[in-house]
């Protein structure tokens, strides 16, 4: 994993070679030796195993969500098992107010409200303290501190009625032609822009810059961006985009793929790695939607493809 001051000088780079070469053709797909494009084959299937895994078995898994509450106008929610809770917790180890959350800026105030309540955030009991967004435990469940500027409460439970719903996932074969190393065509001050989210809200972001990718089904013109929000660092560049596969073979909103800055300026951009947000599996997430911007007329025939079994929504 590359040191988080090492990615932002990368980025850094990346964007200052990135601006002088904003006229440059198109990015062609990386020409790979036989050796390089078995090693690649090999790291995404890993890849994609894992997924499948973690999918199955983690208790933050997107099938362990079991609810979810914003915050919307209030500044204060209550977690308990009792009819007044914000967030209702149906379980005889949790107390009718159990804890009581508020926002405060881009973190969170997690105060026990029962004798017996805490929280578990990593090996650190807290009873009363200021935590960054992230997950808690709380017994057999998890709790997730959501933010995005758009703050909300998210349930886990690894024993939930989804948890071992029969969920397909599956990609596309590798397909080296999807793989580039391009230069991000760089505004000399990156805008920020409104990106719309599944929730109805709107979140903020800077437009990094433009991709010029020229795919095997046509050429492509990709908009990257960098969430406004607690948590994305500095040199977190994403890309959301639709294609002539949504809705079809793919997920009907959309997909990501993050894009790795290279030492040279340049950006490896391997849509063989585009993946589906949390919201393709559970109605409890927030997720950013492809702006017209980055709804391409052509097909992204790679990474992973829509879903099925899901019976959450």
């Amino acid at each position: 994993m590359i040191a988080p001051r090492i990615r932002i000088v990368l980025l850094a780079a990346a964007l200052i070679a990135s601006a002088a070469a904003a006229e440059a053709a198109p990015a062609r797909p990386v020409r790979l030796s036989a050796a390089s494009l078995d090693s690649l084959k090999a790291a995404h299937m890993k890849d994609i195993e894992e997924t499948r895994t973690w999918l199955a078995n983690s208790p933050t898994s997107y099938l362990a969500a079991v609810g979810r509450v914003d915050f919307g106008e209030k500044r204060v929610l209550v977690v308990g098992s009792g009819a007044g809770a914000d967030l209702r917790v149906d379980a005889p180890t949790i107390a009718a107010e159990h804890l009581r959350v508020t926002v405060v800026g881009d973190s969170f105030w997690v105060q026990a409200i029962a004798p017996e309540a805490a929280v578990m955030s990593g090996e650190r009991e807290v009873r009363d303290g200021i935590l960054p967004p992230g997950t808690v435990g709380m017994g057999r469940y998890r709790l997730r501190l959501s933010h995005q500027r758009f703050p909300a409460l998210i349930l886990f439970d690894p024993q939930g009625p989804h948890v071992k719903d029969a969920v397909r996932q599956d990609w596309f074969a590798y397909d080296p032609r999807y793989r580039f190393e391009a230069t991000l065509a760089a505004d000399a001050s990156p805008d920020t822009v409104i990106i719309q989210s599944t929730r109805g809200n709107e979140r903020r972001a800077l437009r990094m810059g433009v991709f010029e990718l020229a795919l095997p089904t046509g050429k492509a013109r990709l908009e990257a961006h960098r969430l406004l929000e607690p948590g994305v660092g500095e040199a977190d560049v994403s890309v959301f985009f639709r294609d002539a596969t949504s809705d079809r073979e793919t997920y009907g909103v959309g997909r990501y793929v993050d894009p790795e800055a290279m030492p040279d300026g340049r950006w490896i951009v391997d849509l063989n790695h585009a993946y589906n947000p949390a919201c393709a599996f559970s109605p409890h997430y927030n997720c950013p939607i492809p702006s017209k911007a980055n709804t391409l007329k052509v097909a992204v025939r790679a990474g992973e493809k829509s879903p099925t079994g899901v019976t959450g929504h």
